[in-house]
């Protein structure tokens, strides 16, 4: 099953086949980490926590 490599959460097949580089069956970084961030095609770390609010 794919997964984040960051905090190992779960992602979908599709998100890895657009997101993670070729080759790659995780991705490296998810929309729910809050201490990295994709940066083209690397990865940084987050100047600011990230915070999801979908109220």
């Amino acid at each position: 099953m794919p997964h984040c490599r960051n905090c190992d959460g779960f992602v979908t097949e599709q998100y890895v086949r657009v997101f993670a580089p070729t080759g790659m069956e995780n991705v490296r970084v998810c929309p729910n980490c809050e201490d990295k961030l994709r940066n083209g095609a690397e990865i940084r770390e987050a100047h600011a926590p990230r915070h999801t609010n979908n109220a």
